[in-house]
């Protein structure tokens, strides 16, 4: 039953190809354990968690852990985005632009310049 409740999370999770996913329910607890690939994802399925159950859910346990903790995200630019765009979806602010082009100075010379299907660093804040 609460399988079925949280059946979004483990959709997302799916999704997202959590690794070393196990799922099991004891006493009415939905025990989720895996690795997300970066935070972003990580928090992702917290989020989707709290949207089901509330912000303090007494129905789940979740130890989700992180496989590289050395990058907030990594970004596949798609046509039409820009580094103010990208910012706002990760961050919520399109300022963050900044962080994002110091963190990929090594194959961007230009803030305004970047191309579909290069693959970016959302460097942690």
């Amino acid at each position: 039953m609460v399988r079925a409740k949280y059946q979004d999370v483990l959709d997302l999770g799916e999704q997202l190809n959590i690794q070393d996913g196990n799922v099991t329910e004891e006493n009415g607890v939905l025990k989720v354990v895996g690795t997300a690939a970066t935070q972003y994802e990580k928090n992702l399925l917290w989020d989707k968690i709290k949207a089901t159950g509330g912000d303090n859910p007494s129905d789940i346990m979740a130890d989700i852990k992180v496989a590289d903790e050395s990058v907030y995200a990594r970004h596949t630019v798609a046509s039409g985005e820009t580094l103010g765009k990208i910012a706002k979806h990760y961050y919520g602010d399109a300022m963050k632009y900044k962080d994002i082009f110091a963190a990929n100075s090594d194959i961007l010379k230009n803030p305004d310049m970047i191309h579909p299907d290069q693959e970016l660093i959302i460097p942690n804040l």
